[in-house]
């Protein structure tokens, strides 16, 4: 495997290849068009921010989830 740049900001053609080698069928999962797909992204927030996000999602009475998405939509 060659040693990929640190600086570099975007992957470039190849640089993941030897790890796509890796992967077999086991390890994927298709899934039609259409059909309700959903990504997962945990977010980690600690302290002063953690406080703040569940003020503000108490005060809009939702989840601190939902809070999070809304601002990935209007993003």
């Amino acid at each position: 495997m060659r040693e990929l740049p640190t600086n570099a900001p975007d992957p470039e053609p190849g640089d993941f290849d030897a790890e796509l080698e890796t992967i077999s069928d086991a390890d994927l999962e298709f899934v039609d068009a259409g059909s309700g797909v959903k990504i997962s992204i945990e977010v980690l927030v600690e302290g002063e921010d953690a406080q703040r996000l569940s003020r503000i999602a108490a005060r809009r009475g939702q989840k601190p989830g939902e809070v999070v998405a809304e601002l990935v939509r209007n993003a």
